[in-house]
């Protein structure tokens, strides 16, 4: 369950730490409204990993659509050395 806590709680942030667990970020709110999350490490980079994949698969069908960087399986295999 997310943990929701006041951003003046940072007073004591071990505390805010200790609800801060792998999957569970804790959110603090600043005059009763959502301001700030804090978040394991792990969370943060795997989060960052898959906003670059999508990323580039948005820039896959992109091309796609516009029918741009097509390999032919000759160009393919020559690219890979086969």
């Amino acid at each position: 369950m997310a943990s929701i806590l006041p951003v003046s709680d940072l007073r004591n942030y071990n505390e805010v730490l200790k609800n801060c667990q792998v999957g569970e970020p804790v959110f603090l709110t600043k005059n009763g409204r959502g301001r700030f999350v804090v978040m394991d490490i792990e969370d943060y980079e795997r989060d960052k990993a898959e906003k670059k994949l999508l990323e580039k698969l948005h820039e896959a069908e992109d091309a796609i659509k516009a029918g741009n960087d097509w390999l032919s399986i000759e160009e393919l295999k020559a690219m890979v050395g086969e």
